[in-house]
């Protein structure tokens, strides 16, 4: 039996499923939303100056020569297709499974505690409380993984790599080692299946969060909302107390920033919660600052598959011999926390 096009059918359908699903960044509707916003940010903004509303003078806004002819969208294109067709295929997967957690933790506490009675919630109360849980508890391990990939070498050099752009897109939210994704699921798997079990044993049931293609539905709101934006040059400062619980496109600028004062900075994914509250938030300027991008004394980095995938492995192998410890300059390891 001639199995090609069955197997043709398969391969076209994995490689759809991340942009018909509305829990992934690459969405199609996620990407609509975003460019909706974007138009309509730029129009209220030449609105605001007197300026005339053009069709061309938009695109040239949201489309500016300078960044998509730059190597460094380039390089951000070559890991879409790396992450989305190789990536996903070899190194998708996690040491643990948050469900597993969320059992593991569950089961214990049952058993140090004994069995409490089901909660009296209805149903939507409980998903609700459970959903909102989830999400901070994502929050919380994105924080946490990005603090840790700041403050400890070698995952600094994996992570690295994400900051090497010289220029944001939507596109560089792809710029990731493998290995810093795998520490990201790992620990993301760590916090959300610990928040699960504890939750399940408060409501003294399993409690299902509300999901949209198994993506927690708050995120999914973000992930239409603006999310795409925070790679961009649009600079969308949230102030105040909104600046203190949001992650806006212009916190996610100050963090690529380069600029030793911005260092560990705006480390959240959606929210500015854990950084308001851990000390490590930047408010943005309301008015667009001058902001360079990248890690290399130059200001230039290289943009090569080698210095993506190969060189940081070398480097934080290198980072873990006691010799490299106190040999390695910052111009070899690259500036921490950039």
């Amino acid at each position: 039996m001639d199995t090609t096009w069955p197997t043709i059918l398969q391969v076209l359908g994995n490689l759809s499923r991340p942009f018909l699903s509305f829990g992934s960044e690459l969405s199609l509707t996620s990407l609509a939303c975003a460019l909706s916003v974007a138009v309509a940010f730029v129009v209220a903004k030449r609105y605001r100056r007197g300026r005339r509303i053009r069709p061309r003078a938009i695109l040239r806004a949201l489309f500016p020569r300078r960044i998509a002819k730059h190597p460094s969208t380039l390089v951000d294109v070559s890991y879409l297709f790396f992450n989305l067709f190789i990536f996903g295929a070899i190194f998708g997967w996690a040491l643990v499974s948050y469900q597993v957690i969320a059992n593991g933790v569950s089961n214990s506490l049952t058993t140090a505690f004994g069995a409490v009675t089901p909660s009296a919630l209805p149903e939507f109360a409980a998903r609700t409380l459970i959903t909102l849980a989830l999400f901070l508890a994502y929050e919380l391990g994105y924080w946490l993984h990005h603090y840790l990939c700041h403050r400890v070498p070698f995952m600094w050099e994996f992570h690295k790599v994400h900051h090497t752009a010289n220029v944001l897109t939507p596109l560089t939210v792809f710029r990731v080692h493998p290995v810093d994704t795998w520490l990201f699921v790992n620990i993301l798997a760590l916090v959300i299946g610990t928040t699960s079990g504890v939750a399940n044993y408060a409501f003294g049931v399993t409690t299902y969060q509300y999901a949209l293609s198994s993506t927690n539905i708050i995120l999914v709101v973000f992930i239409h909302v603006y999310i795409h934006l925070q790679h961009s040059h649009l600079w969308i400062a949230f102030r105040g107390l909104a600046g203190r619980v949001l992650i806006s496109p212009a916190h996610h600028q100050v963090h690529h920033s380069n600029n030793p004062v911005h260092f560990n900075r705006n480390l959240g994914s959606c929210l500015a919660i854990w950084d308001w509250l851990f000390g490590t938030l930047h408010l943005p300027a309301k008015e667009p600052e001058r902001l360079s991008f990248g890690v290399a004394p130059s200001g230039r980095d290289e943009q090569t598959i080698t210095e993506a995938y190969i060189a940081p492995v070398y480097r934080a192998a290198r980072g873990l011999t006691p010799r490299a410890a106190t040999t390695m300059t910052p111009t070899e390891s690259g500036t921490l926390g950039a």
